[in-house]
């Protein structure tokens, strides 16, 4: 341990430095031998530090759930080979490379070396674990039965990275086309447009409808170029704070669904992700009046939170899930209704709900490679087009001009 100090020694001259030594006791008695009088003496905190350090180091470190997917996995294999839970941890994050992660899991360890409780571990880390791991992993401590609900939790993270994988695939190839779509109409209007119109307007003619459009788009671009930043930024901020306000997610939840084409894929993906998640809790033995719960902060749309919660808060009172959930057929399929009602009278909800979990994972991806594959034509029309409509409006006047010089 390391010791902050302040001293005198015999001629009264104040001192001050760091010491270490492995007790306080033992840090007096080093100062009494240099023959200083101690006045004051701390102890550094380096745990505080250690922690400040590790923020600066890791704050750039993302911890994907195919990491906590892999983690689980591992864990679920070694604790069913009777490896102690410390041990298996800490043998795990010897072996992962993400630092940020790495940190974490030492924790965890020596957390439950301590005596702590897995869940209560993992409990501390809300953004790596979500609440329904935690709850899965509770299950598991309760039925002694833990290996196996960490390969449900891990066959649950896996199937949703996969389809979250396909999605931004799908997005990414779009995204980028549209950057670089924007980016070269801006040089456009700003470096070449501008270079045209000089030899364009010194001709004298009247300019056709698409030249003067395009000169006027040119004009504004290079005038007002800096409400053009501005612009661009304010809508990338908005489209990136407004959905993480409350508000803001509300809007965009509401309105996301009713989006033609999008909107019965996003309901699709969002009723696999509620089928998914709310049957494997009831499948670890959780009430079904808690799982809802849990649920409910998964889902990701807040027009389904609120229709779980309300459901959650009739089945409390002894209503039928199904009967609930027919009660909110605008986002909640007859097939998703169906089929809860069939494993009600079967006493196999989680099946069944399995059942419908397959199905809408089909039609998402059945969704995703459709729509993957009528963007890219459609992108690739709408450049032409613009393409297209910036030459006919630099080169109609310029053609104009070389048959009136020949006649």
């Amino acid at each position: 341990m390391k010791y902050i100090y302040q001293a005198k020694d015999k001629a009264g001259n104040k001192q001050s430095g760091v010491i270490e030594a492995t007790t306080r006791d033992a840090a007096l008695e080093i100062l009494s031998n240099n023959n200083l009088f101690p006045l004051e003496m701390n102890e550094v905190d380096e745990k505080s530090t250690s922690a400040v350090m590790n923020k600066k180091i890791f704050v750039f470190e993302r911890i994907s759930m195919k990491d906590v997917a892999m983690f689980s996995r591992q864990l679920a294999i070694m604790i069913d080979s009777n490896v102690p839970p410390a041990e298996a941890i800490e043998a795990l994050g010897d072996q992962t490379k993400n630092a940020a992660f790495k940190n974490k899991i030492y924790r965890i360890a020596k957390d439950i070396r301590g005596g702590v409780r897995l869940s209560k571990a993992l409990s501390q880390y809300p953004n790596v674990f979500s609440v329904f791991y935690i709850n899965m992993i509770k299950s598991g401590e309760v039925s002694g039965n833990l290996p196996t609900i960490l390969e449900k939790v891990t066959d649950h993270l896996e199937s949703e990275y996969e389809i979250r994988s396909k999605i931004m695939g799908a997005m990414m190839y779009p995204a980028v086309i549209l950057v670089i779509f924007i980016l070269i109409f801006i040089v456009i209007m700003i470096f070449v447009i501008p270079n045209l119109v000089a030899v364009l307007r010194g001709t004298g003619q009247d300019l056709p409808i698409a030249t003067k459009i395009v000169i006027g788009v040119s004009d504004f671009f290079v005038g007002y170029w800096y409400l053009v930043i501005f612009g661009i930024i304010s809508i990338a901020g908005l489209a990136v704070y407004l959905p993480r306000t409350v508000m803001g997610k509300n809007i965009f939840d509401k309105i996301s669904l009713r989006i033609p084409i999008i909107g019965p894929f996003l309901k699709n993906l969002y009723l696999a992700r509620f089928a998914e998640n709310f049957s494997t809790l009831i499948s670890a033995g959780i009430p079904i009046n808690e799982a809802l719960e849990v649920v409910s902060n998964l889902v990701g749309n807040d027009v389904y939170r609120d229709a779980i919660l309300s459901a959650k808060e009739k089945v409390v009172k002894g209503e039928r899930v199904s009967r609930v959930f027919g009660q909110n057929q605008d986002i909640i399929s007859p097939l998703f209704i169906q089929m809860v009602a069939v494993g009600e009278q079967t006493g196999k909800l989680d099946s069944s709900l399995m059942n419908v979990v397959r199905f809408y994972k089909r039609e998402a991806t059945i969704f995703v490679d459709s729509i993957s594959s009528i963007i890219e034509p459609i992108l690739i029309i709408a450049l032409a087009l613009m393409v297209g409509f910036l030459v006919a409006a630099v080169l109609l006047p310029i053609y104009k001009i070389s048959t009136t010089i020949q006649q």
